[in-house]
């Protein structure tokens, strides 16, 4: 938030209310094992020179990863996500020009390197 009260606005914030920023700030706390196995590996820019947010509102939800430069979108997918609420967001991301990749927390817990891998390609498809 600005000093001057107002939420900040972007190309990939369509209106940031409070309240999304204040749910990203409680997620950013309270990350799964997967997403904090991810995160030290994207932060930093320690893949390709990509710079990764995380919980980062976009189109009314909170992105799990997201590089604003490439217009892409990482999901960490558990037992708690359904196949329709999942097409939903990704449509609405999707909508706001961001490219989803969707992942299950037990392939980044076991396959670190190997998702790491599909993210750093299509950063390099979406950077040109």
């Amino acid at each position: 938030m600005r000093s001057n009260g107002r939420v900040r606005a972007g190309p990939h914030h369509a209106t940031l209310s409070r309240m999304s920023v204040t749910r990203a700030r409680a997620l950013r706390r309270a990350m799964t094992d997967a997403e904090k196995h991810l995160w030290v590996r994207l932060r930093d820019r320690r893949r390709d020179g990509a710079k990764f947010r995380r919980q980062e509102p976009i189109a009314g939800y909170v992105a799990d990863f997201a590089c604003i430069a490439a217009m892409l979108v990482v999901e960490l997918d558990g037992g708690q996500h359904t196949a329709e609420r999942d097409a939903k967001r990704t449509a609405a991301l999707e909508q706001a020009g961001f490219k989803v990749l969707r992942f299950w927390n037990n392939d980044v817990l076991a396959n670190a390197e190997g998702v790491l891998a599909v993210i750093a390609e299509e950063v390099r498809k979406r950077r040109g």
